[in-house]
């Protein structure tokens, strides 16, 4: 096969896909994701079957091939997030500086906002969630942690690891929910924020 051929067969591939993740996000805002079909889903991609079987098993591999893709586009940002100490965010906390590595996680959440509203919405996946906290919020909690506690995984840690990143998960979850009126800036400003804020203290930035 040439390489304008294969260049060819790869565009149509990327507009196939894309003409499906467009189909998912719309039946799913209007239908749920219980509310509809692959013959649904073809039609609104004007699509057929047969096409759609050469990409995926059914609806549930589909979907999770979409969330996939958005989960591995924030792999860039665990090495930095793994890297964080208390101390080093503490510093941003102190000068209400936005955190650098929170700026591009909320960069690039923002950037897949059609899909999260739809996917974390009422008719979306309920364990879509639970992914994201895990791959984003977990990994930023544990790194906070001192290392003797990251070494001896008690309980506790267990419970305070998950504590705070359900809390998190419900700081993503509401700016999604909300529309994302706050920029990426404050959004890092105000993650941090919730993190240090003292019982008592005033409630602002």
């Amino acid at each position: 096969m040439s390489s304008s051929t294969s260049n060819a067969e790869d565009r149509r591939i990327a507009r196939t896909k894309a003409a499906l993740r467009d189909a998912v996000i719309a039946l799913m805002n209007e239908r749920g994701l219980d509310g509809f079909t692959i013959n649904d889903l073809c039609a609104k991609a004007d699509l057929n079957r047969g096409t759609f079987y050469n990409h995926y098993k059914d609806k549930d591999d589909l979907l999770r091939s979409l969330e996939d893709e958005v989960l591995e586009g924030l792999s860039c940002l665990q090495p930095h997030l793994k890297s964080l100490s208390v101390i080093s965010v503490g510093r941003y906390a102190l000068t209400r500086r936005p955190l650098p590595v929170l700026v591009e996680l909320f960069d690039y959440l923002r950037g897949q906002a059609e899909f999260l509203q739809a996917v974390m919405g009422e008719g979306g996946d309920p364990s879509f969630g639970g992914r994201l906290r895990t791959y984003v919020c977990d990994n930023f909690i544990l790194a906070l942690l001192h290392a003797r506690y990251r070494a001896d995984r008690t309980a506790f840690v267990d419970y305070y690891i998950a504590f705070y990143a359900n809390a998190y998960l419900g700081v993503i979850c509401r700016w999604i929910e909300t529309g994302m009126e706050e920029s990426s800036e404050e959004m890092a400003r105000i993650a941090v924020r919730l993190l240090f804020i003292k019982p008592g203290e005033s409630i602002k930035l």
